[in-house]
């Protein structure tokens, strides 16, 4: 493979391969802009050809923009020796196996498009009886779909008598009975693709009346450019980012009026720092995508949106006139990738924005982006905050590989453990069986039968357990087995060949470890791990964040300096939020009740915070970047992470606090955090406390009572001991 495939690219594609054997004709794929699912897609058809005979895919994309040759160019690139086609190698050699084909729609539909006549079109169709009266199968893939729902274009897919359909798209329209795979927004952000937030008309007045909101809007794009440009240099990054113009689609006297402020600030298409790309006038494109291209302004209408991908966009201005256009998350979609598919742990490129008086596209963009969308503003640090500061840890520079041997170690220590196992491989079986592995030489899964009269978790239980067996087959259950063994290394974050490594030193007979657990045949090991791939992830993640186990490391170098608390930062706000009270005893002037993005805990805190007679002052930590407060902490695989406690807090008694926020109890007293290291980062935040002589713990909420609650010495999963204790008497 030519790339390496984010976590959350590896299970769309799992996601995909699964629902090619569920009874849904229709499948939908959403995935935000700068997802990758050009990418996603390519490998998952070529897993699924590799898997499956006498099949060929389809893919159509839309309109204007050669977006069928960009698709089949990143398969060619992505997966080598793949069949790829274009229509023009169908109407000479048909459809064939494994062949990947990719076709613009409007081909197919335009009447008067000369891509097919009359006669072409027959033949068309008859490329298609042919292949399906030679047993082939096909699998459309309808790309951007939401821009193909017409009669013509049903009328098309009616032709392929296609198995499957999947329709990709940012913004699915509803299909009745489709199964739906949905790419979590969070996840493409976390893996650094695409931008943490839109920023929307960042510190405009309250009322705003200009004389020219040409001016108004592209001064603003100007200065966030070049504030930008700055700060990539600094990262020694050759980035230059990209102000998009979005004229309205009925406006050609805008146009002109663009033009001449650009040209008024020395920016012109002579000079090439402005590009144009309309229907009617294109300058200035080639290589615009590259992240170092000259051109520093795009005019564009709406109709460019689809497809086209430039990473170093991350500004769109949106001039509006008087009539209303349909609002398109394309365009957002735009500006919201990463230019080196990553984060630089600095809001400013971290985030992209959005200038302009358009409020209808202002409200539908925060509806379609929720939280991903806020207003902003700057907010300055009080003078008396100026000179405070905290010794910071960070990660020693040095890339510190996840070690297989320390993973080995750790995971065999933790059977140990949990298990009781010892070095008779033999009693280890037996031991292992007793909690309920399973070492069945068959593949094995389970279904219920018996009747309910009502669906309760009581009845359901009580059903009988069905197990159906399937006799191994090394070649059949192989691609099973890998896929086990990525999953539960991703759990982990431990890569495919480190996993396997670990799982076949440990379960393996005939690979020398001395830290070995059992002795298996291979096809034994194959059966084990399929069988009890659920529990092998559940016991790999607890060793990697089991408190008692970290004793066994050499704790890397952490280097340590004092941070204070930023001079400024962009504030981000909900602006449609009922409550907009000023907090008055956060650090920052103009710190606003609405904060976004903030969790239930840290809203409840916060109020907490500015309510309370011994708080002096609240600063709310970031959450990556050498700017922000950190400590360090090392997971039982040997690998580094910092960690950035919420809150640091001033009382009136001069102590300083640091306190985590975590989620809730339940009523009934179940916890609702849903981090595995919390008591990890209570350890090393105990540690840091002790070691400054400063006050702190982990505050969550008790929903029984409504109350929060702090737990400051010794860390407990149970809300009812006496570790916890009522916020309101500690703080």
């Amino acid at each position: 493979m030519g790339i390496t495939l984010a976590n959350f690219q590896l299970k769309a594609i799992e996601a995909l391969m699964e629902a090619m054997g569920e009874p849904n004709r229709d499948i939908i794929l959403k995935s935000c802009t700068g997802s990758g699912k050009t990418i996603i897609l390519t490998h998952f058809m070529d897993e699924y050809l590799k898997s499956t005979n006498k099949a060929v895919f389809v893919w159509l994309t839309p309109g204007k923009g050669n977006l069928e040759l960009q698709s089949k160019a990143k398969m060619d690139k992505y997966i080598h020796g793949s069949n790829t086609k274009l229509l023009s190698d169908i109407m000479s050699s048909g459809f064939e196996e494994n062949d990947a084909c990719f076709i613009n729609w409007e081909k197919l539909t335009k009447k008067g498009n000369n891509a097919l006549k009359d006669s072409e079109r027959t033949n068309f169709v008859e490329h298609i009886q042919n292949a399906i009266d030679n047993g082939l199968t096909f699998t459309i893939i309808v790309d951007e779909s939401h821009q193909n729902d017409t009669i013509k274009a049903d009328d098309i897919l009616a032709l392929f008598n296609a198995n499957k359909i999947i329709r990709c798209s940012a913004t699915p329209k509803n299909y009745k009975n489709a199964l739906l795979i949905e790419i979590p927004e969070e996840d493409v952000i976390a893996e650094g693709l695409i931008k943490k937030l839109l920023i929307i008309n960042e510190n405009f007045e309250q009322h705003i009346s200009v004389e020219d909101q040409i001016s108004y809007l592209l001064d603003k794009a100007l200065e966030k450019q070049r504030d930008l440009r700055a700060a990539y240099a600094k990262k020694d990054s050759g980035v230059n980012p990209l102000i998009i113009v979005q004229l309205p689609n009925k406006s050609d006297a805008l146009l002109d009026r663009v033009e001449e402020y650009f040209e008024s600030k020395g920016i012109t298409y002579e000079n090439n720092l402005l590009s144009v790309w309309l229907s009617d006038k294109k300058q200035n494109l080639e290589d615009i995508e590259d992240n170092d291209a000259t051109p520093i302004a795009v005019i564009i209408k709406q109709a460019v949106a689809t497809g086209w991908d430039c990473p170093r966009a991350q500004i769109l201005v949106k001039l509006r006139d008087n009539m209303s256009e349909v609002f398109e998350i394309q365009t957002i979609g735009r500006i919201r990738r990463m230019p080196e598919a990553k984060h630089y742990g600095e809001d400013l490129l971290d985030c992209c924005y959005l200038y302009t008086l358009d409020e209808k596209f202002t409200e539908s963009v925060k509806l379609s982006l929720g939280t991903g969308a806020l207003d902003a503003y700057k907010v300055f640090l009080k003078p008396e905050y100026r000179s405070f500061t905290l010794i910071s840890q960070f990660k020693t520079d040095i890339p510190f590989p996840r070690d297989a041997k320390f993973a080995l170690k750790v995971i065999w220590k933790f059977f140990e453990k949990k298990y009781h196992t010892a070095t008779d491989l033999d009693k280890n079986q037996s031991q292992l069986e007793a909690y309920g592995y399973s070492f069945d030489e068959d593949i094995v899964d389970f279904t219920k039968s018996g009747s309910v009269s009502v669906l309760s978790k009581d009845q359901i239980t009580e059903l009988n357990d069905i197990s159906i067996h399937e006799p191994l087959n090394t070649h059949k259950h192989g691609k099973e087995y890998h896929h086990c063994v990525a999953e539960i290394g991703y759990k982990a974050n431990l890569d495919y060949s480190s996993t396997n490594t670990i799982m076949r030193k440990l379960f393996l007979k005939g690979v020398r470890c001395d830290a070995k657990i059992l002795r298996l045949e291979t096809r034994n090991l194959y059966a084990f791990i399929i069988n009890n791939e659920r529990r092998l992830i559940e016991d790999v993640r607890d060793a990697m964040a089991d408190e008692s186990l970290q004793l066994t490391l050499a704790i890397p170098r952490i280097t340590e300096k004092p941070v204070g608390f930023p001079l400024e930062m962009i504030f981000t706000y909900d602006g449609t939020s009922k409550s907009q009270m000023e907090y008055t005893k956060n650090v920052y002037t103009g710190y606003l009740s609405s904060a976004e993005k903030r969790s239930m805990p840290e809203k409840l805190f916060e109020r907490f915070c500015e309510g309370s007679g011994k708080v002096k002052w609240f600063y709310k930590n970031g959450d990556k970047g050498s700017e922000y407060f950190s400590i360090v902490y090392t997971d039982n695989f040997g690998k580094q992470k910092s960690f950035y406690p919420d809150y640091v807090v001033g009382t009136n008694g001069g102590d300083i606090w640091i306190i985590e926020t975590k989620g809730g109890f339940t009523k009934s007293g179940s916890s609702e955090d849903i981090d595995r290291f919390t008591a990890k980062k209570f350890g090393v935040l105990r540690k840091y406390l002790d070691g400054y002589n400063l006050q702190g713990g982990i505050v969550r909420q008790d929903k029984q009572s409504g109350e929060l609650c702090i737990c400051v010495d010794k860390y407990s999963d149970n809300i009812h001991d006496e570790n916890w204790q009522l916020l309101s008497e500690v703080l």
